[in-house]
């Protein structure tokens, strides 16, 4: 830390989708950073990126440009981190990690600002970031289980295309284009045509599951986040739907006591971070043009399951780049430097 109390920060995987959003969101937020350092792979160093009005050249990632930095946020990808994190906390920073590698680690915590800040105090050098569809769902699903707790939830999931990353973008807008002219398309990046199509698959089924590994994640880190036991019932369905930026997300939701639509939306307009929209019968629910650019988590369609008295259907949309990634990596950030935690605790180690 400079002498200013500001910090030495370094932003793994800079070039990509979320690295970009990380560096705008640090800006616009006015993190207290003395240095900003992007890093990324060799293919990327001496690229420039943009950062509060200037340009800044990206260094590659090697063991003598991690050194000085009192803060690395990382979106580089799992097989990075789980190479780099060890380094980078013994060269004395504290790390944000926005991949999947350390999420589910028990001695590692999974934080979403605004839900669980407290799990931050017990990190041994690194604070995980989870999945942008579960990161969204979490901000709706608090003030709903402090509330009148929670028994049972069945999210659906339609998920943009900018989860995957920019490769995907291109694909969906060259799909789109050849489409519209008439001609055939290819898939790269998917294992089927992304353009005017849904595909009930992200990312992959390993061998012997019938879910993929993204509605794992949504199911484990849920229940890590809010601690919830094995007595609720949590079932996901994720699918990935032609829209650039935005996660979508159909919530059912089964309380432990009884809550009315008409509470349900006062308990949610009331919470930091969330913005209701519900007033359907003129066309007002969130959609994922509206989300794109927000850092707010967007609800409405709350509305009781005619199936069941204890039961609401919720619609969460968020920005997956912004509080499903980027924000909430910041705002992370931004907690530690509050509650003094910018600092790797002596003997520090992940398992």
């Amino acid at each position: 830390m400079s002498s200013k109390g500001e910090y030495r920060v370094g932003i793994a995987g800079a070039t990509g989708a979320v690295g970009s959003t990380i560096l705008e969101v640090l800006a616009e937020r006015k993190f207290p950073a003395a240095e900003v350092r992007p890093l990324a792979s060799s293919r990327s160093a001496g690229r420039k990126v943009d950062f509060a009005g200037s340009q800044l050249e990206v260094q590659e990632m090697t063991d003598e440009t991690i050194q000085g930095l009192d803060l690395i946020l990382s979106s580089a990808g799992g097989k990075v981190s789980s190479e780099w994190a060890l380094k980078w906390i013994e060269a004395g920073a504290v790390v944000v990690d926005n991949t999947s590698f350390w999420r589910m680690h028990d001695d590692v915590p999974l934080v979403v600002a605004g839900v669980n800040d407290d799990a931050a105090a017990d990190h041994n050098g690194l604070v995980a970031n989870p999945n942008c569809t579960t990161m969204q769902m979490m901000v709706a699903l608090k003030p709903i289980l402090d509330a009148v707790g929670i028994e049972r939830l069945i999210v659906s999931t339609y998920q943009s295309v900018s989860g995957t990353g920019r490769n995907a973008i291109i694909e969906l807008r060259e799909q789109s284009e050849a489409v519209l002219k008439g001609k055939s398309v290819e898939p790269h990046v998917y294992p089927h045509q992304v353009a005017f199509n849904v595909l009930p698959q992200v990312e992959n089924f390993k061998d012997g599951d019938d879910y993929t590994t993204e509605e794992r994640k949504v199911m484990g880190e849920t229940r890590k986040i809010l601690g919830m036991s094995e007595d609720v019932g949590i079932s996901a369905t994720c699918a990935r739907v032609p829209v650039v930026t935005g996660h979508s997300e159909s919530i059912n939701v089964q309380t432990a006591k009884d809550l009315s639509p008409e509470d349900c939306r006062e308990l949610l307009s009331e919470f930091p971070g969330l913005v209701v929209l519900d007033d359907p019968g003129a066309g007002i629910y969130p959609l994922p043009i509206a989300a794109a650019g927000r850092d707010e988590v967007l609800v409405g369609r709350i509305r009781r399951d005619p199936s069941h008295e204890r039961c609401l259907n919720l619609w969460v949309v968020g920005d997956n780049l912004r509080k499903g990634a980027a924000t909430n990596a910041v705002q992370v950030a931004e907690l530690l430097h509050q509650r003094d935690l910018v600092r790797v605790p002596a003997g520090a180690s992940l398992s």
